[in-house]
């Protein structure tokens, strides 16, 4: 008889134990946080960005804990350490399978490589949601910071002003395998072509990756761009680390005021350039917004909410998305000059 108890009192422990590890998880206030209204259950957000370690990366993990803290789900966010390295991206995303993560957040170095673990993880149950990635098969959303070629075409317009409409120009991106940043060239060609017959490329568009990657990358591509095409008059650096790169070989070259110099970047990495007038003006969104807007509408997705023309994800630039097959635009750039960098002084 006390053997029958004692086997019926450990089915009971057993039977409650497996009933605690797959029950509902923790229920989160739905009045709390971005996106918020829809929300119930807590979920494991995976950040999965180009690399992590550099200030935009960093700055994105400022939103995603924002988040975190908002609304009580787990955010964490992992990838290649200091540069993009699409494998390396790619083991991560399958580590958050493999982790069993509820939502994976991806802003790819090279979407295509990254479709065929993107349906592993879809296939899985995971919701897959993109940054800079439109046209991504994988993904059950793509969320854009603004239409791409119209954000490329303010950076040429930025970029005549300065060079007076005229003369030669380089544009250079952080690697030719990124869709926004081939987006962003496309939108700057065609304003050009349009807009300032009187300016024409220099050179074929260039990529800071060739130099290495980072900063560094930037600087060698564009010291050899100078050296190369010593009439050139302007450049358009697409990923962060590229106006700061390009400011330094401008320096180094004796042409500081001579070559113009912008496009996407932080005050953090450049503040320095925009000081010395190196840099008269550069142009981004913020990455922790964009954090906070990515984890916001993959928790609608896992809710089941709907996700239409108009949405409101709650954070600043993404109140009234545009929704166009499964792509979601806000309009969240800004431009930052010497007048009014301190508030984006970050």
């Amino acid at each position: 008889m006390k053997r029958k108890i004692a086997l019926l009192l450990a089915i009971v422990m057993l039977v409650g134990l497996l009933a605690a590890c797959g029950g509902d998880k923790e229920p989160v206030n739905p009045d709390d946080g971005p996106g918020s209204g829809t929300t119930t259950s807590k979920y494991v957000i995976a950040n999965t960005p180009k690399c992590i370690g550099i200030e935009w990366w960093d700055r994105m993990q400022v939103g995603n804990k924002k988040f975190m803290d908002a609304t009580g789900h787990e955010v964490y966010q992992a990838g290649p350490a200091g540069n993009d390295d699409t494998a390396v991206q790619i083991a991560t995303i399958e580590d958050c399978i493999s982790s069993g993560v509820d939502i994976i957040n991806v802003i790819p170095s090279d979407p295509d490589a990254c479709e065929t673990t993107l349906a592993k993880a879809r296939e899985a149950g995971i919701v897959v949601i993109s940054h800079e990635a439109e046209n991504m098969k994988n993904v059950d959303y793509d969320i854009e910071a603004f239409v791409n070629e119209e954000y490329g075409a303010h950076m040429m317009d930025l970029l005549a002003e300065q060079m007076g409409e005229e003369g030669g120009y380089c544009l250079m991106m952080g690697s030719f395998t990124m869709t926004s940043h081939q987006q962003w060239v496309a939108g700057a060609v065609k304003r050009q072509e349009e807009a300032y017959p009187n300016m024409y490329q220099v050179c074929d568009p260039v990529e800071s990756a060739a130099g290495g990657g980072s900063g560094e990358g930037s600087y060698v591509i564009a010291k050899e761009v100078i050296a190369a095409y010593p009439e050139v008059k302007g450049f358009i650096g697409c990923d962060m680390v590229d106006p700061p790169g390009i400011a330094m070989a401008v320096e180094e070259a004796g042409k500081a005021g001579k070559i113009a110099v912008t496009g996407t970047c932080l005050l953090s990495v450049c503040k320095q350039y925009l000081e010395n007038g190196t840099i008269k003006v550069f142009t981004a969104w913020d990455p922790a917004i964009a954090g906070e807007a990515m984890c916001a509408l993959g928790v609608m997705v896992k809710e089941g909410a709907e996700i239409a023309d108009g949405v409101d994800l709650g954070v600043p630039g993404f109140e009234d998305c545009t929704l166009k097959g499964n792509i979601l635009y806000g309009s969240a750039w800004f431009d930052c000059t010497l007048e009014n960098m301190d508030d984006y002084n970050f």
